[in-house]
């Protein structure tokens, strides 16, 4: 039913967002790891995110049912293959043979504009679902007459 797919579709958006958001925490937490899960310093993670179209591809479809997504769902979770930072501590347990320590290539501002810009999707989805919410149940008081 085309009704609920619409909360659907909000509720796969507010699942990504919160995945978005979960990993941008893990980046915050772990900027100052210099020994990773699996060796090495710790990676930024990031979500790669991609729309979950209808089962019909069909072209002649647009503007039909079936040319509708259904969502948006995450693929893969990548990590960041910028260098790591840098620091001259040759005292440090971690640190290379040239006295330098690496650090994860993390930079605050930019994990707190991903995190905004997460919130304000998670909110925008919230506002949705309570629309098509709202909608579903105005419905429900018209059949009852």
């Amino acid at each position: 039913m085309a009704w609920f797919q619409a909360l659907s579709i909000s509720g796969s958006g507010l699942t990504a967002q919160r995945l978005r958001l979960d990993l941008i925490s893990s980046n915050l937490a772990n900027m100052e790891s210099t020994r990773g899960a699996y060796g090495g310093y710790y990676r930024r993670k990031l979500p790669v995110f991609s729309e979950c179209l209808a089962q019909s591809l069909d072209p002649y479809a647009w503007g039909t049912q079936e040319a509708l997504g259904s969502g948006v769902r995450v693929v893969a979770v990548v990590e960041d293959p910028s260098p790591p930072r840098l620091v001259y501590n040759p005292s440090h347990p971690d640190a290379r043979p040239d006295g330098y320590v690496a650090y994860p290539n993390i930079n605050v501002a930019d994990e707190m504009v991903d995190m905004l810009t997460a919130a304000r999707s998670y909110e925008a989805n919230v506002t949705a679902f309570n629309a098509g919410k709202n909608i579903i149940l105005k419905a429900l008081e018209i059949g009852r007459g």
